[in-house]
Protein backbone atom coordinates (compact mmCIF):
# COMPACT_ATOMS: atom_id res chain seq x y z
CA UNK A 1 0.00 0.00 0.00
CA UNK A 2 3.04 2.22 1.05
CA UNK A 3 4.58 1.76 -2.33
CA UNK A 4 1.27 2.22 -4.20
CA UNK A 5 1.22 5.67 -2.62
CA UNK A 6 4.66 6.29 -3.21
CA UNK A 7 3.75 6.08 -7.07
CA UNK A 8 0.29 7.97 -6.87
CA UNK A 9 2.36 11.49 -4.93
CA UNK A 10 5.14 11.11 -7.67
CA UNK A 11 2.78 10.86 -10.60
CA UNK A 12 0.95 14.10 -9.10
CA UNK A 13 4.65 15.63 -8.92
CA UNK A 14 5.21 14.56 -12.37
CA UNK A 15 1.64 15.53 -14.31
CA UNK A 16 1.84 18.98 -11.33
CA UNK A 17 5.28 20.14 -13.45
CA UNK A 18 4.68 19.12 -16.51
CA UNK A 19 1.72 21.72 -16.11
CA UNK A 20 3.20 24.15 -14.48
CA UNK A 21 6.55 23.92 -17.81
CA UNK A 22 5.22 26.04 -20.22
CA UNK A 23 6.14 24.41 -23.50
CA UNK A 24 9.28 25.39 -25.28
CA UNK A 25 7.58 27.57 -28.66
CA UNK A 26 5.17 29.26 -26.00
CA UNK A 27 8.69 30.47 -24.24
CA UNK A 28 9.81 31.50 -27.81
CA UNK A 29 7.13 33.21 -28.92
CA UNK A 30 6.63 35.38 -25.77
CA UNK A 31 10.19 36.74 -25.84
CA UNK A 32 9.66 37.25 -29.38
CA UNK A 33 7.18 39.43 -28.31
CA UNK A 34 9.62 41.29 -25.90
CA UNK A 35 12.12 41.64 -28.49
CA UNK A 36 9.51 43.06 -31.11
CA UNK A 37 6.35 45.63 -30.73
CA UNK A 38 3.12 44.56 -32.02
CA UNK A 39 2.33 47.32 -33.79
CA UNK A 40 3.91 48.79 -37.32
CA UNK A 41 6.95 50.93 -36.09
CA UNK A 42 10.67 52.73 -36.30
CA UNK A 43 13.21 52.19 -34.85
CA UNK A 44 17.03 53.75 -35.26
CA UNK A 45 19.57 51.11 -35.41
CA UNK A 46 22.89 51.63 -35.01
CA UNK A 47 26.01 49.55 -35.31
CA UNK A 48 29.27 49.79 -33.94
CA UNK A 49 31.96 47.83 -34.75
CA UNK A 50 35.12 46.87 -32.33
CA UNK A 51 38.58 45.10 -33.06
CA UNK A 52 40.39 44.50 -29.47
CA UNK A 53 38.43 47.12 -28.00
CA UNK A 54 39.00 49.73 -30.47
CA UNK A 55 36.28 50.77 -33.06
CA UNK A 56 37.11 50.09 -36.52
CA UNK A 57 33.87 51.38 -38.48
CA UNK A 58 29.78 52.12 -37.38
CA UNK A 59 26.91 52.89 -39.35
CA UNK A 60 23.71 53.92 -38.27
CA UNK A 61 20.21 52.70 -39.90
CA UNK A 62 16.44 53.13 -39.92
CA UNK A 63 14.23 50.43 -39.42
CA UNK A 64 10.54 50.24 -40.62
CA UNK A 65 8.38 46.81 -39.80
CA UNK A 66 5.11 45.96 -39.75
CA UNK A 67 3.74 42.52 -39.55
CA UNK A 68 2.72 40.90 -42.92
CA UNK A 69 -0.83 40.35 -43.62
CA UNK A 70 -0.30 36.22 -43.74
CA UNK A 71 2.32 34.43 -41.83
CA UNK A 72 2.70 36.44 -38.45
CA UNK A 73 6.15 37.40 -39.39
CA UNK A 74 7.55 40.77 -40.19
CA UNK A 75 7.97 42.64 -43.22
CA UNK A 76 11.12 45.39 -42.95
CA UNK A 77 12.53 48.29 -44.92
CA UNK A 78 15.93 49.56 -43.58
CA UNK A 79 17.09 52.75 -44.60
CA UNK A 80 20.74 53.68 -44.45
CA UNK A 81 21.63 56.97 -42.64
CA UNK A 82 25.20 56.81 -42.30
CA UNK A 83 27.51 57.17 -43.28
CA UNK A 84 26.89 59.85 -45.66
CA UNK A 85 28.26 57.37 -48.47
CA UNK A 86 25.64 55.09 -47.52
CA UNK A 87 23.00 57.39 -47.27
CA UNK A 88 19.54 56.88 -48.77
CA UNK A 89 19.98 53.38 -49.85
CA UNK A 90 17.48 50.50 -48.58
CA UNK A 91 17.32 47.13 -47.86
CA UNK A 92 13.71 45.43 -48.09
CA UNK A 93 12.54 42.00 -46.04
CA UNK A 94 9.28 40.95 -47.39
CA UNK A 95 8.25 37.10 -46.97
CA UNK A 96 11.43 34.89 -47.97
CA UNK A 97 12.77 37.65 -50.68
CA UNK A 98 15.62 40.41 -49.52
CA UNK A 99 16.74 43.32 -51.78
CA UNK A 100 19.44 46.02 -51.58
CA UNK A 101 18.12 49.06 -53.42
CA UNK A 102 21.32 51.59 -54.36
CA UNK A 103 19.58 55.09 -55.59
CA UNK A 104 22.66 56.05 -57.72
CA UNK A 105 22.24 53.34 -60.39
CA UNK A 106 18.29 52.34 -59.37
CA UNK A 107 19.28 48.83 -59.36
CA UNK A 108 17.73 46.57 -56.43
CA UNK A 109 19.29 43.38 -56.13
CA UNK A 110 18.74 40.12 -54.16
CA UNK A 111 20.67 40.01 -50.69
CA UNK A 112 21.23 36.74 -48.68
CA UNK A 113 20.33 37.07 -44.61
CA UNK A 114 23.48 35.29 -44.13
CA UNK A 115 25.56 38.27 -45.54
CA UNK A 116 27.67 40.62 -43.41
CA UNK A 117 26.18 43.95 -43.01
CA UNK A 118 28.70 45.91 -40.40
CA UNK A 119 31.32 43.31 -38.36
CA UNK A 120 29.37 41.10 -36.86
CA UNK A 121 26.05 42.14 -37.83
CA UNK A 122 24.29 40.17 -41.18
CA UNK A 123 21.70 41.78 -42.93
CA UNK A 124 19.13 39.06 -41.52
CA UNK A 125 19.92 40.45 -38.36
CA UNK A 126 18.86 44.09 -38.42
CA UNK A 127 15.19 43.02 -39.69
CA UNK A 128 12.46 42.18 -37.30
CA UNK A 129 11.90 38.91 -37.16
CA UNK A 130 9.69 36.49 -34.96
CA UNK A 131 12.28 33.48 -34.15
CA UNK A 132 9.02 31.40 -33.26
CA UNK A 133 8.03 31.60 -36.95
CA UNK A 134 11.20 30.58 -38.65
CA UNK A 135 12.29 27.59 -36.08
CA UNK A 136 10.97 24.95 -33.73
CA UNK A 137 12.25 24.95 -30.07
CA UNK A 138 12.79 21.99 -28.38
CA UNK A 139 12.88 23.02 -24.23
CA UNK A 140 16.52 21.82 -23.72
CA UNK A 141 16.08 21.87 -20.03
CA UNK A 142 16.72 24.69 -16.85
CA UNK A 143 20.13 26.78 -16.59
CA UNK A 144 21.72 29.91 -14.62
CA UNK A 145 23.33 31.61 -17.33
CA UNK A 146 25.38 35.27 -17.02
CA UNK A 147 23.23 38.01 -18.66
CA UNK A 148 24.34 40.62 -20.90
CA UNK A 149 25.17 42.45 -17.54
CA UNK A 150 26.89 39.86 -15.95
CA UNK A 151 24.05 38.92 -13.55
CA UNK A 152 23.30 35.26 -13.13
CA UNK A 153 20.15 34.52 -14.42
CA UNK A 154 17.61 31.45 -14.13
CA UNK A 155 17.00 30.52 -17.43
CA UNK A 156 15.12 28.22 -20.23
CA UNK A 157 17.22 26.99 -22.49
CA UNK A 158 15.86 26.25 -26.08
CA UNK A 159 17.34 25.00 -28.85
CA UNK A 160 15.63 26.12 -31.92
CA UNK A 161 16.07 24.20 -35.60
CA UNK A 162 15.67 25.95 -38.83
CA UNK A 163 11.51 25.41 -39.70
CA UNK A 164 12.72 26.51 -43.35
CA UNK A 165 15.95 26.37 -45.91
CA UNK A 166 16.24 30.35 -46.29
CA UNK A 167 16.83 31.30 -42.92
CA UNK A 168 19.48 33.40 -41.33
CA UNK A 169 20.88 30.84 -39.27
CA UNK A 170 20.54 27.01 -39.07
CA UNK A 171 20.31 26.22 -35.43
CA UNK A 172 20.06 28.41 -32.13
CA UNK A 173 20.77 27.99 -28.85
CA UNK A 174 18.60 30.66 -26.96
CA UNK A 175 18.40 31.48 -23.00
CA UNK A 176 14.94 32.81 -21.98
CA UNK A 177 14.90 34.42 -18.66
CA UNK A 178 12.20 32.31 -16.54
CA UNK A 179 11.07 35.30 -14.35
CA UNK A 180 9.69 37.37 -17.30
CA UNK A 181 10.44 35.73 -20.66
CA UNK A 182 13.11 38.29 -21.58
CA UNK A 183 16.02 37.16 -23.58
CA UNK A 184 19.59 36.74 -22.51
CA UNK A 185 21.62 35.02 -24.31
CA UNK A 186 21.45 33.17 -27.65
CA UNK A 187 24.38 30.97 -29.92
CA UNK A 188 24.09 30.76 -33.77
CA UNK A 189 25.26 28.11 -35.85
CA UNK A 190 25.56 27.51 -39.52
CA UNK A 191 24.08 24.42 -41.04
CA UNK A 192 27.78 23.11 -40.79
CA UNK A 193 27.22 23.24 -36.52
CA UNK A 194 30.07 26.09 -36.46
CA UNK A 195 29.36 28.42 -33.79
CA UNK A 196 29.17 31.70 -36.46
CA UNK A 197 28.43 34.23 -33.23
CA UNK A 198 26.81 34.60 -29.73
CA UNK A 199 24.62 37.17 -28.85
CA UNK A 200 23.75 39.00 -25.62
CA UNK A 201 20.79 41.06 -25.39
CA UNK A 202 20.94 43.81 -22.56
CA UNK A 203 20.16 47.03 -21.72
CA UNK A 204 16.26 46.75 -20.90
CA UNK A 205 13.84 49.78 -21.22
CA UNK A 206 10.41 50.55 -21.36
CA UNK A 207 9.36 50.89 -25.51
CA UNK A 208 6.11 50.52 -26.82
CA UNK A 209 4.71 49.33 -24.24
CA UNK A 210 7.07 46.99 -23.07
CA UNK A 211 10.64 46.64 -21.27
CA UNK A 212 12.86 45.84 -24.40
CA UNK A 213 16.48 45.24 -24.80
CA UNK A 214 18.19 48.27 -26.31
CA UNK A 215 21.62 46.62 -26.85
CA UNK A 216 22.74 43.27 -28.33
CA UNK A 217 26.14 42.72 -28.12
CA UNK A 218 27.20 40.86 -30.91
CA UNK A 219 30.46 38.24 -30.24
CA UNK A 220 32.62 36.11 -33.35
CA UNK A 221 32.24 32.73 -32.43
CA UNK A 222 35.70 32.25 -33.36
CA UNK A 223 37.51 35.55 -32.67
CA UNK A 224 35.91 36.88 -28.98
CA UNK A 225 37.82 39.93 -29.45
CA UNK A 226 35.53 40.99 -32.99
CA UNK A 227 32.84 42.26 -31.18
CA UNK A 228 29.69 44.50 -32.97
CA UNK A 229 27.39 46.07 -30.43
CA UNK A 230 23.51 46.89 -31.88
CA UNK A 231 21.89 49.59 -30.44
CA UNK A 232 18.01 50.58 -30.57
CA UNK A 233 17.04 53.78 -30.20
CA UNK A 234 13.84 56.07 -30.63
CA UNK A 235 11.05 53.69 -31.08
CA UNK A 236 8.05 54.81 -32.85
CA UNK A 237 4.93 53.55 -33.52
CA UNK A 238 3.50 54.63 -36.86
CA UNK A 239 1.55 54.18 -39.85
CA UNK A 240 3.70 51.79 -42.52
CA UNK A 241 1.71 51.38 -45.83
CA UNK A 242 2.00 47.95 -47.12
CA UNK A 243 3.00 49.54 -50.34
CA UNK A 244 6.52 50.19 -48.58
CA UNK A 245 7.09 46.51 -48.52
CA UNK A 246 7.19 46.12 -52.13
CA UNK A 247 10.53 45.56 -54.18
CA UNK A 248 9.06 47.68 -57.18
CA UNK A 249 7.95 50.66 -54.86
CA UNK A 250 11.65 51.07 -53.41
CA UNK A 251 12.48 53.82 -56.32
CA UNK A 252 10.07 55.90 -55.19
CA UNK A 253 10.45 55.66 -51.37
CA UNK A 254 10.67 58.37 -49.54
CA UNK A 255 11.77 59.13 -46.01
CA UNK A 256 9.40 61.33 -43.20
Amino acid sequence: MKFVLQIFVATLLMASAACAAPGADAILAASDAIRNPGQPFSVTVTLTEFENGKQVDTSTLTSYARLAQQGGQYSSLVRFVLPARDAGKLMLKNGNDMWFYDPTNKASVRLSPQQRLLGQASNGDVVTVNLARDYKATLAGEEEVQDGERRTRKAYKLLLAAAAPDVTYASIEMWVDMQNNRPLKARFFAESSRLLKTVYYRKYLPELGAERPTESVIIDGLNPQSVTLMRFSDYKARAIPEIWMQRDYLPRFQPE
